[in-house]
């Protein structure tokens, strides 16, 4: 319970910082990237639709193909997202309805609009969900080929993207190219941030006292090599482990005061995968 309690929390707040980056700032200067929120700029410029409706039944019809190729646990995560957000950028569009930007600085604008849906998005990847639209196709290039989610979402937007520079001017086509770019590169980058952990190495010859501190204070686990000292010949012990930061910082405070001729290899890894970490 308390697990789905806070994967609903997650997806409520990422769902919501995207809305709000997506009405205030990608909607009002017209900004073309990011998948069907993207394309619904350049529908609405042209149907008597509004971009939030666009993006509902576009949605849903993508929704309905990731069900099928992605499960049904991806699906119910992705619909509630999916509506939520629909129904966010509609109710903006009614309590706070745009004419045109929020500043005169495009640029400004364009860093928000990039900065919050990236992280969003990345919220959501990271515990398996989508907000809809071309985060799914993006996800099915994850799952069937080596590429990237940035990297598969900056393909399938780059068409849309492009037909900013037709459907408005240079530089609005510009500014959304530049966004593509961003937005593809931050998604990674955040990701890889959330699951950032600290690999250590501890070279020792007092196992002992360390494996206790790891597995009683920290409450993790570790694995003891036997190992041979190359210029004294003694026998030590290799400790490998793997800790968040906020615990890599104990660790190496403790050995520093309690064992401080031991030799310390970390290094930062963000694709762990095992019991306490992520499953296969």
């Amino acid at each position: 319970m308390k697990s789905k309690l806070k994967n609903f929390s997650l997806l409520t707040i990422s769902t919501l910082i995207m809305a709000v980056g997506i009405y205030f700032f990608k909607f009002a200067n017209n900004f073309t990237f990011g998948g069907i929120t993207g394309i619904a700029v350049l529908v609405a410029k042209f149907l008597p639709i509004s971009a939030s409706d666009f993006s509902f039944v576009v949605n849903i019809l993508l929704l309905i193909i990731g069900w099928i190729v992605l499960g049904k646990s991806f699906a119910e995560k992705t619909a509630y997202s999916t509506i939520l957000l629909s129904v966010s950028l509609s109710l903006l569009e009614r309590i706070y309805p745009m004419s045109h930007p929020l500043t005169n600085e495009p640029l400004l604008e364009l860093i928000f609009a990039i900065l919050l849906p990236a992280l969003g998005s990345a919220i959501l990847f990271n515990i398996g969900a989508s907000s809809g639209g071309t985060d799914v196709i993006a996800m099915i290039l994850k799952k069937y080929t080596s590429v990237d989610i940035g990297k598969g979402l900056m393909i399938s937007d780059l068409i849309f993207t492009l037909a900013g520079f037709l459907v408005f001017n240079v530089k609005t086509g510009l500014y959304s190219l530049f966004g593509l770019i961003m937005r593809s590169a931050l998604i990674d980058n955040f990701i890889e941030s959330f699951n950032r952990s600290k690999y250590f190495h501890v070279v020792t010859s007092n196992a002992t006292c360390i494996c206790d501190f790891i597995q009683n204070d920290l409450q993790r686990g570790a694995t003891i090599v036997n190992a041979t000292g190359a210029f004294t010949g003694d026998d030590k012990y290799i400790i490998l482990t793997v800790l968040s930061p906020s615990q890599a910082v104990k660790l190496r405070n403790f050995i520093k005061e309690h064992d401080p001729k031991a030799f310390l290899l970390v290094s930062n890894t963000s694709e762990i995968i095992g019991k306490g970490f992520h499953s296969v």
